[in-house]
């Protein structure tokens, strides 16, 4: 292809005539350009007013709830001891809380074992059943030995005896049960062990024995004297010169004869704290001291003298003396296990060692504690293996495996995962299918309180003990609801605080200042974007923007209007202190808020919040939507919620009773279909059961199953008036059902007769006479009407007219709706940002179209001139040939 350059032929300056045609033609771009400046600076002026729309509904969304405006605080005097918190509803005042006992689990430890893997016993097939409850009666301790004769004689030496380390105080005057214990209990602030002598009591064969006396009747004759002594008592008194039997003689008889009157010498008795039992006649006679002193029986002998204690008639008698001594046991304060040593703890009556039980006690299972069981068998009969079957299941006890590095270091330890005294555990096992125990397991973990304790106990189950401005209050958490209206306490350890509850007025008044500022910035934000600026008479990208104006307005409106359905002395917010400024801002009255404060506390949160109030007690406002109304509903239940269940045909016996391998097949709040984890098979633990026994025992074992706690299922059993028993569930509605079905041994008709399951029914009714929804206990307002989506629990009563619902919606839950619908996908914003991308890429589009037409026109241009170019060329290159011709013409002429 050639090379071209126009303009040189003729002259002309083809590019620059193009070029400035060109921009002629082109100029409609530049109106495209300031079109799309024009939308794209009101999008980006859409996207400022969308982000503060959106900080201010961000900031309204904590200023819609009830508890930034009635919250209360709770100051403790000393946190280590207790801390609280308080909701709307507690009384402000000043506490005194005196702390004496902190909540705490039971553990238990198995003897030390070798190895964690080494097989336990033969393998047997063997059901371990856990039950948790309360221990009652009884003590926690030891139990000593009779003090040894080398004791009553010669006292107990210093640093014999030690207890929980710490050295009892004893010399060579401890000879008695009774001041070995005063010994023990004049150091038990420091040992946390008391310690109780148990009766002195004579031998009951010291007269004789099987129903006959050997008291011979005693003979002075021969010169001598005779005096028998009881604890210091002259009980009989023989002078010189007295045959046997004689007046002034002492016989058998003669001495039951003063012991059952009245005289000086059982007012002696009396006085030394002896009591008298038995008769010398019929050979039993006995003599107790309650409190543990010796008793020493003593015959004083002078001369001959012949017959007396243990001597028969006429047989000689030197005088004799006997003492007799008790033993004491040792009660741990807290019912933990207790450490004996010293120099020689066997004068006490104790061995070396650490030890402790339940002395006395009895266990009563707690329905409201969850219990189960687990299989042992060659699989995992090892101390690994009962640690991972016990935490699988799940039921209410973990374990773990201790090392305390002796010869036999490893102990399985197991503790209630709840605190509070009836967290105790008792531990059964039985054989599978009816078969005897392993041996060896039921050695090892067999526990019951009040009969045989294989395992230690190292913690006690104890609930919390407070005092709250002189109540006694009882708790089996460290955390304690219901001692003060509406507060909840938190205890660290023992010893006394000040809790003072108060108005929370500086949160409040932050929340209204909140509010104040949230407006305020969309208010400022606004303006700047769609007002006119006077001194520089520039207006916002947004001046005369409908949708800004309409949003500024519906907010102002709102603010400007008091709240309807609102219940109480407060319905505008010029009642506390809040007001329009001539730019539109709000601003704050301190002085009339504090007075707001002061005289409707309670009030104050219904002017920002959605609140919902119902006239019957036992129906509550749970939440509402945007789309409810506020205004006052009558409330109509057609049927009341009510629980799946089973109640037996007939009334319990007196006992029932469970045959060994006892399995029930439970279904609770099964769907439709099915669900495998709604079943559950459980084990009864044998034995003979009262009906209010067997109700707990089931209730704890149903709950205890781990699938159906974590899917929030549960059960209550109970029976009821009429002796029936009687399992719900604790859920509401026709998702509320429970089947018990036969498993092995005993049968379930064994308890409920021929009885059927019941499924539970949803609340339903209508709420201000619009349809409504029921779900459980729960009624919601249907779509399309003004209670559309306000939600009530209906918590029990009875159908029928159930008064009104008062339902108002404060300043910030409406903003706080108003602001969504002008932000979201589907908001007015996004409406009008949509309609101006839809107008930028038509404009993009127009100008695209139109730039593809210039190139056109510019070819156009191109091709004319450059045709002319060629013309005028050609003509030029003929007028120069002329010019020539007529030049040399002439010339030749």
């Amino acid at each position: 292809m050639g090379i071209s350059s126009p303009g040189i032929g003729s002259g002309l300056d083809v590019n620059s005539i193009v070029s400035k045609l060109m921009s002629v033609e082109s100029a409609p771009l530049t109106t495209f350009d300031n079109s799309t400046a024009s939308y794209q600076a009101t999008l980006s002026a859409y996207g400022t007013l969308s982000g503060a729309l959106g900080t201010f509904q961000g900031s309204l969304a904590g200023l819609s709830s009830l508890t930034n405006f009635q919250s209360l605080t709770s100051t403790s005097s000393n946190t280590n001891v207790m801390v609280g918190a308080a909701v709307n509803g507690a009384a402000p005042g000043n506490y005194r809380i005196n702390v004496t006992q902190v909540a705490q689990s039971q553990s238990l430890a198995t003897a030390g074992i070798l190895s964690n893997t080494a097989a336990i016993g033969l393998g047997t097939s063997t059901t371990v059943s856990f039950q948790l409850g309360a221990i009652a009666g009884g003590t926690f301790g030891l139990t000593g030995a009779p003090l040894s004769a080398g004791t009553v004689t010669g006292g107990i030496t210093a640093g014999a005896l030690s207890i929980n380390n710490t050295v009892i105080t004893t010399n060579s005057t401890i000879k008695s049960a009774k001041l070995l214990a005063d010994a023990i209990n004049a150091q038990s602030a420091t040992t946390g062990v008391s310690a109780k002598a148990a009766a002195t009591s004579t031998s009951a064969t010291l007269f004789g024995g099987a129903g006959a006396a050997n008291y011979g009747n005693v003979d002075t004759s021969g010169g001598g004297t005779y005096t028998l002594s009881v604890g210091g008592v002259h009980l009989a008194v023989q002078a010189a010169g007295v045959a046997a039997g004689a007046a002034g003689g002492v016989t058998a008889a003669g001495i039951d004869s003063i012991l059952g009157g009245t005289n000086s010498v059982t007012t002696a008795l009396a006085q030394a704290n002896i009591t008298v039992s038995g008769t010398a006649a019929g050979g039993d006679l006995t003599f107790t001291n309650p409190d543990g002193s010796n008793i020493d029986v003593t015959e004083d002998v002078t001369g001959a003298v012949t017959g007396g204690l243990r001597t028969a008639a006429g047989a000689a008698n030197n005088g004799s003396t006997t003492t007799a001594s008790s033993s004491i046991s040792l009660v741990s304060a807290n019912a933990s296990q207790i450490t004996v040593g010293g120099t020689n703890a066997a004068a006490a009556g104790f061995t070396a060692g650490v030890g402790g039980a339940y002395l006395g006690a009895t266990f009563t299972q707690d329905g409201s504690q969850t219990s189960g069981s687990v299989v042992i068998d060659s699989t995992n009969n090892s101390l690994q293996g009962i640690r991972d079957a016990i935490n699988k299941a799940g039921f209410g006890v973990t374990a773990a495996i201790v090392s305390d590095g002796s010869a036999l270091p490893n102990h399985l330890v197991l503790t209630s995962t709840q605190t509070g005294a009836t967290s105790s555990m008792k531990i059964t096992l039985a054989g599978t299918a009816g078969g005897a125990a392993d041996t060896a397991l039921t050695n090892l973990l067999s526990y019951d309180a009040a009969g045989t304790q294989s395992l230690s106990q190292t913690s006690s189950a104890q609930s919390s003990l407070l005092n709250v401005n002189g109540i006694a209050v009882t708790s089996t958490s460290t955390t304690v609801t219901g001692a003060i209206q509406d507060v909840t306490l938190t205890l660290g350890q023992v010893g006394s605080a000040n809790l003072v509850v108060a108005k929370d007025n500086t949160t409040l008044t932050g929340s209204v200042n909140g509010f104040i500022k949230a407006y305020n910035d969309l208010n400022t934000q606004i303006g700047a974007l769609s007002g006119y600026n006077a001194t520089t008479k520039v207006g916002g990208p947004l001046l005369g923007d409908s949708t800004t104006i309409n949003l500024q307005a519906q907010v102002r409106k709102q603010l400007s209007q008091s709240i309807a359905g609102l219940k109480g002395n407060l319905t505008s917010l010029s009642q506390i202190g809040i007001s329009f400024q001539k730019d539109g801002s709000l601003m704050l009255d301190s002085a009339k808020l504090s007075t707001a404060i002061t005289k409707n506390f309670g009030d104050i949160a219904g002017l920002f919040a959605a609140v919902g109030k119902s006239s019957d007690t036992l129906v509550n406002f749970t939440s509402s939507t945007a789309a409810t109304k506020a205004g006052d509903y009558a409330l109509n239940i057609t049927a009341v919620a009510t629980q799946g269940s089973i109640t037996g045909a007939a009334a319990l016996g007196a006992s029932t009773v469970i045959d060994p391998g006892t399995n029930f097949t439970i279904t609770l709040n099964d769907t439709t279909p099915s669900t495998a984890s709604n079943t559950a098979t459980v084990a009864i633990p044998a034995g003979s059961y009262t009906p209010t026994q067997l109700s707990t025992l089931l209730q704890s074992t149903i709950n205890g199953v781990s699938g159906f706690s974590n899917a929030g299922s549960a059960v209550t059993a109970s029976i009821d008036p009429t002796g029936k028993l009687q399992v719900s569930s604790t859920s509401y509605g026709v998702k509320s059902n429970i089947l018990i079905a036969d498993g092995t041994g005993t049968a379930v008709s064994t308890l409920f007769g021929g009885a059927a399951a019941v499924a539970g029914v949803d609340v339903a009714g209508t709420i201000g006479g619009y349809s409504a929804t029921g779900s459980g206990q729960t009624l919601t307002g249907s779509p399309g009407a003004p209670t559309e989506g306000l939600k009530l629990e209906v918590t029990g009563g009875v159908a029928g007219e159930r008064g009104t619902i008062g339902f108002s919606q404060g300043y910030a839950y409406q903003l706080n709706n108003l602001a969504a619908t002008y932000l979201g996908s589907s908001g007015f914003i996004s409406g009008r940002t949509n309609g101006i991308n839809s107008s930028i890429k038509s404009i993009a589009t127009q100008r695209a179209a139109f730039a593809a037409t210039l190139t056109g026109i510019e070819a156009r241009y191109r091709s004319q001139y450059s045709a002319l170019d060629t013309s005028i060329a050609s003509m030029n290159t003929t007028t120069t040939f002329l010019t020539q011709q007529f030049a040399a013409m002439a010339k030749n002429n």
